[in-house]
């Protein structure tokens, strides 16, 4: 999701503290699914913003169109302190409503049926939490371009979109389909997701332009993207047909994003090639221009990266292939799959958005550069993993664990392909995972048991070393005449992970060690001559 925030260091921080994290009743209403809750669904939202520049508040109104799944009269609604739900309505009846911090508890009047559609009206109002540090501290930014001009947006991936908004703030229930209307000065423009319906000029100075998104969405990809744009209009033929691309600059960038932007069609064309068809044709693929550095909002990703290759001109992995294509573009382009198609139901599960979407960029190296480019990336940004804290934190607290879900996952991520010996068969996977995922939001298991049955491995073992455990799984080994011997020494019982050595002049070769020992037939001329594959994330240590 946050495609670069490991390399925030009040993130790494927080994250190596993760272990002594007490929780709240903040923490739980807001990252489980809680009785107010679970008796409805999410089909519709119908956001209305106004935007105040002069003291940076915003005020409007939000319908949610929602399915009664039983009976209930409790209605959990999300706005974050020190926004204000002002009034809400219900078939022209005022609710009464009671908050406790960032969660509002309305009663509902009108008799909830289940299977039945209803719809109710919050009116809010307030100075939202401005973002520090944005993405990684997130909120709304208020910032000037470079002639001093205003210019907002905003970034909430874990934040939580209830800080601008107010919705049912939680990744597992997602609307069909949303309305977006943002009213801003008619000097300005202001971007959404999807695609623009409608401009209307008002008669107090203001523009209203209202964006519609035909497919499912999480909260944290509703997108504000407020400044002095100016449309730059493309096409892609892809796997589904022609898809509309649009970048919106700032009015100076026109010139230079035009020439930079071209890296974005063969990007889709890697993308789709290994993921499958862009998961959103109807809302069109765009670029906006931001003051961060990015994110990966919905059809409409935030770019920030300064139209530099790399990240800000810098190389994450250090082999020189970084340099080569802008990471903004290519990262957050990939949560379009992972992340924004494949949704996990809880964030703790995001390893699932970024250790793929981290892989996006191996395979896009290998896409214009070849397999050994690739391979060597892949290698490369090892060296940003910390193994501080697990990947996978506590369920149901809205928690985010280990930085190293980007590069730690997608080391794994590489195993399983390397396991696999085919590519075709892992591309075959990938698509599979957007197919049978289609705009669904899931849980981390059921990625995992995905990719079990899949290759037809149980990788459990793998999944619980690499995703729950900060210590790496060691080979040990010794030669003895034309025998091998080999075992795993691992803290996860009975760990089992296959790997690639070489034992003959025909290559790597797959063994299957467990925590005995375990003998293969050894044929290289030198026992110095025996080697782990390097696409391995593990330790090695040969023993007497």
């Amino acid at each position: 999701m946050r495609g670069i925030k490991l390399f925030c260091l009040a993130m790494l921080a927080t994250g190596a503290s993760f272990a002594q994290t007490k929780f709240t009743r903040a923490d739980t209403l807001r990252g489980s699914i809680t009785p107010e809750r679970a008796w409805w669904d999410v089909t519709s939202y119908d956001l209305h913003v106004n935007v105040n520049l002069e003291d940076s508040t915003i005020n409007g109104f939000n319908t949610i169109t929602y399915t009664i799944l039983k009976a209930d009269s409790t209605m959990q609604i999300d706005l974050q302190e020190p926004m204000v739900i002002d009034s809400i309505l219900q078939d022209k009846h005022s609710l009464e409503f009671t908050r406790d911090g960032n969660a509002w508890f309305v009663k509902i009047k009108s008799p909830q049926l289940p299977k039945k559609s209803a719809k109710i009206t919050i009116f809010y109002s307030g100075k939202p939490h401005g973002a520090r540090n944005a993405p990684w501290d997130g909120g709304v930014v208020w910032a000037k371009d470079r002639e001093g001009r205003p210019w907002i947006a905003t970034a909430v991936q874990g934040f939580g979109a209830s800080a601008w908004w107010p919705n049912k703030d939680h990744q597992y229930d997602e609307p069909e389909n949303m309305d977006i209307s943002l009213t801003v000065p008619a000097e300005l423009m202001a971007v959404s997701n999807g695609r623009l319906k409608k401009t209307i000029p008002n008669a107090d100075g203001t523009t209203t332009y209202k964006w519609h998104v035909s497919n499912p969405i999480n909260n944290y990809d509703v997108t504000m993207d407020i400044g002095h744009y100016t449309e730059i209009k493309d096409s892609y033929k892809g796997e589904g047909g022609k898809l509309d691309l649009s970048y919106w600059v700032l009015d100076y960038d026109v010139d230079t994003a035009r020439t930079h932007f071209e890296v974005v069609k063969p990007m889709l064309k890697c993308f789709e090639y290994w993921f499958g068809k862009y998961p959103f044709y109807e809302d069109s693929y765009k670029l906006v221009e931001t003051p961060f550095l990015g994110m990966e909002h919905q059809s409409a990703v935030a770019y920030g990266n300064k139209f530099k290759m790399g990240y800000l001109g810098r190389d994450l992995s250090g082999t020189g292939w970084g340099l080569k294509w802008d990471f903004i573009i290519v990262h957050e382009s990939g949560h379009e799959w992972f992340g924004n198609n494949i949704t996990t139901k809880d964030l703790a599960d995001m390893w699932v958005h970024e250790a793929f979407t981290n892989y996006s960029e191996t395979l896009f190296t290998t896409c214009q550069f070849g397999p050994k480019a690739g391979n060597e990336y892949a290698h490369g940004i090892r060296k940003n993993i910390k193994n501080d804290v697990p990947i996978i934190p506590a369920y149901n607290v809205n928690a985010e664990g280990s930085g190293d879900m980007y590069y730690k996952g997608a080391q794994m991520i590489h195993m399983i392909r390397q396991i696999m010996g085919s590519d075709e068969a892992f591309r075959q996977l990938l698509r599979g995972m957007n197919k049978t995922f289609w705009h669904q939001t899931v849980t981390g298991r059921q990625v995992q048991d995905y990719i079990n049955s899949f290759t037809g491995i149980n990788l459990n073992k793998m999944y619980e070393q690499y995703l729950t455990k900060t210590t790496l799984p060691t080979l040990e080994y010794r030669i003895i005449g034309q025998q091998l011997q080999f075992r795993w020494v691992s803290e996860v019982k009975d760990f089992n992970m296959p790997v690639k050595v070489k034992l003959n002049e025909s290559g790597y070769t797959l063994i299957y060690p467990g925590t005995m020992w375990h003998t293969a037939s050894f044929t290289l001329p030198k026992a110095k001559d025996f080697e782990v594959d390097p696409n391995f994330y593990i330790n090695v240590k040969e023993v007497k």
